[in-house]
């Protein structure tokens, strides 16, 4: 065999080598995209509360209490009479419990967060304490949410369902629509990078 035939069959074995490490390289780049899709799917799975009529959508957090309650969700509608407490939220007994997995946050306005095991607080404002998170009511200020949750009132009933047959019913022309959130459901600060939440969809930015 001559050295030009010898150089030509070492360029082509060469060649079949860099394409199949390419094509390995992408079918696990495509398997990552996949999962990746998948959790970010998880994590911004939507729950609805309705009150005195009113829908909002919250975006929900990935762990155990949350899959519970979904489950119980996918039974039926919940329905709890929350009432205001220390001037920051609406709580009171879910009527069931859900496993735990604590931890010491400040809850900030919009929260919605597991207090032990079988309560749920709602916040239109902040608090520090042990919680297991549940979600985020998107898109609404610190106002807009003292209005939506009641704040200050007793007996307030609110609607728990994975429907939104009722739709989010009060449009809200005054709504700052730059406002992006993190897949786990807390505001964006300016300048953070990633996939982030704007007018209820994902963004990369």
């Amino acid at each position: 065999m001559t050295k030009n035939a010898i150089m030509k069959r070492k360029n082509i074995i060469h060649r079949l080598l860099m394409a199949a490490m390419t094509i390995l390289v992408m079918a696990c780049n495509s398997n990552e995209a996949r999962a990746q899709l998948s959790n970010d799917e998880t994590m911004t799975q939507k729950m609805y509360m309705t009150i005195d009529g009113r829908t909002e959508a919250v975006t929900l957090a990935d762990n155990s209490a949350v899959q519970a309650l979904v489950e119980k969700l996918q039974e039926a509608p919940v329905t709890v009479t929350l009432a205001s407490n220390g001037g920051f939220e609406i709580w009171g007994g879910l009527g069931f419990s859900l496993p735990t997995s604590n931890e010491h946050i400040t809850a900030q306005p919009g929260d919605v967060v597991l207090y032990s095991g079988s309560n749920i607080s709602i916040f239109y404002g902040t608090n520090s304490w042990s919680y297991t998170r549940l979600g985020h009511i998107d898109g609404l200020s610190e106002s807009e949410l003292r209005t939506f949750l009641k704040a200050g009132e007793s007996d307030i009933s609110v609607t728990l369902s994975l429907d939104n047959s009722t739709g989010i019913n009060q449009v809200r022309a005054f709504e700052n629509t730059s406002r992006c959130y993190t897949l786990q459901g807390s505001l964006a600060q300016a300048g953070i990078k990633g996939i982030v939440i704007k007018n209820g969809k994902k963004i990369v930015r």
